[in-house]
């Protein structure tokens, strides 16, 4: 058993862990570290018009929390301990369970429909994520709104034509980029803490607890939106694979999960002080000298957002072949130091096919946010059940044991 549920670090010696830990946080946390610009603007809306401080306070504080519980605990502490020879991911986690027993129906299904969720999340994160960082041109240049859509189709096409050259070189590129990205977003996070540090007080749960259950059918909708801020959390269980455990940690506790939680309450406590909140809140950060600056930034820190869902789409796929429930695609091993770094092209040019409509039927990154939301929150709900069968067949856990969890875990992820 040691075999199926060996860790993929050996692929990451000390010798080369930085380079890891910089190429992770370009390919894997491209997705969920921008996130930023546009979860706080769709909670928001969904909350209603002129939101109160209570009622800010309680959208960060579950924010936070659901940073916390799906994100850092579900993902990083629980999910990336059951591995299947190094590979992560939820057809992994399928096929560890199915080669312990034959006869699963159920969870084959929760395998392949949350996989098949994987692929439409794959479609729509570039699409949303590149309007979304587009859009904030109308802050500076309100002229510029009739070439954002074209801008948005030219961008995408070019990420999916980088496709080929593998995820080692497209990440020492992009891991510099995503670096100076988080650095960006934490000292424009920090500034706007600056500005109502009273807003830190959402870091107590009972704030979003309130709010849960006090806003009645709205809370459900806007829990919806909060879990856009762990969209990506997937493909970091997804691209285990592709760098080892210990440099996707390294990278999510000690540079993004950090950025993160400092923009997010910024952006609330901008709030809190009067802030304007017709428009994107995130760019409001920013001060007018360098909105241009970090537009262009933001731009490049969305292309680089949809390559951790599309190298986790390549990963997952080659699983579904090797597991049998596709047909055998041309796998491109893109690197001789790791087995999971890898390109399939058929699988790639689909994705911007999809990708490309989406972007052109929806037009913006608010109409694409429910559409997201959905996928996210299945494919969550998919792997936490594969995860508590899991717990209790490879772990040993007790069925009382398992269940505490998965009802904590399960009840927030729905």
């Amino acid at each position: 058993m040691s075999n199926l549920t060996s860790s993929s670090d050996h692929r990451s010696p000390q010798g080369r862990l930085l380079p890891m830990v910089i190429g992770a946080t370009g390919v894997v946390f491209g997705d969920i570290g921008t996130s930023p610009l546009y979860t706080l603007k769709t909670v928001l809306f969904l909350s209603g018009d002129a939101p109160s401080a209570p009622v800010i306070l309680g959208l960060l504080s579950l924010i936070f929390w659901t940073l916390v519980i799906v994100t850092s605990l579900k993902y990083a502490m629980f999910a990336m301990r059951i591995g299947n020879r190094g590979e992560g991911g939820i057809m992994a986690l399928m096929s560890l369970l199915v080669s312990r027993r034959k006869s699963r129906p159920l969870v084959l299904f929760a395998g392949l429909f949350g996989a098949a969720l994987i692929y439409g999340d794959g479609a729509i994160t570039p699409a949303i994520s590149v309007l979304s960082a587009l859009e904030g041109l109308n802050i500076v240049l309100p002229a510029s709104q009739p070439y954002i859509l074209p801008a948005a189709v030219v961008i995408l096409l070019s990420l999916f034509a980088i496709q080929p050259l593998g995820t080692a070189r497209i990440g020492r590129v992009f891991g510099p980029i995503m670096a100076l990205w988080f650095l960006s977003i934490a000292a424009l996070g920090v500034w706007g803490i600056i500005q109502h540090p009273a807003v830190l007080l959402a870091l107590n749960p009972m704030y979003g607890i309130h709010f849960l259950f006090s806003n009645g059918l709205t809370s459900f909708l806007v829990l919806g939106g909060v879990f856009l801020c762990v969209t990506g959390a997937e493909a970091l269980y997804a691209d285990m694979g592709h760098f080892g455990k210990r440099p996707i940690w390294l990278a999510w506790f000690g540079i993004v999960f950090p950025s993160l939680l400092l923009n997010y309450a910024g952006q609330a406590a901008l709030i809190l002080a009067g802030a304007d909140v017709t428009q994107n809140i995130f760019f409001r950060l920013c001060p007018p000298a360098l909105l241009i600056p970090l537009v262009i930034l933001a731009t490049l820190a969305t292309i680089i957002a949809s390559q951790a869902i599309i190298s986790g789409a390549f990963s997952m796929t080659r699983q579904a072949i090797q597991l049998g429930w596709l047909p055998r695609l041309r796998v491109k091993q893109t690197t001789e130091e790791s087995y999971g770094q890898i390109y399939i092209g058929a699988i790639n040019w689909l994705l911007m096919v999809v990708t490309l409509f989406l972007t052109v039927f929806f037009k913006s990154s608010d109409n694409l946010a429910a559409a997201y939301g959905i996928a996210v929150s299945l494919t969550m709900i998919m792997t936490t059940g594969l995860l508590f069968v899991a717990m209790r067949e490879v772990w040993r856990w007790g069925y009382a044991r398992a269940a505490c969890w998965w009802r904590g875990v399960s009840s927030w992820s729905i």
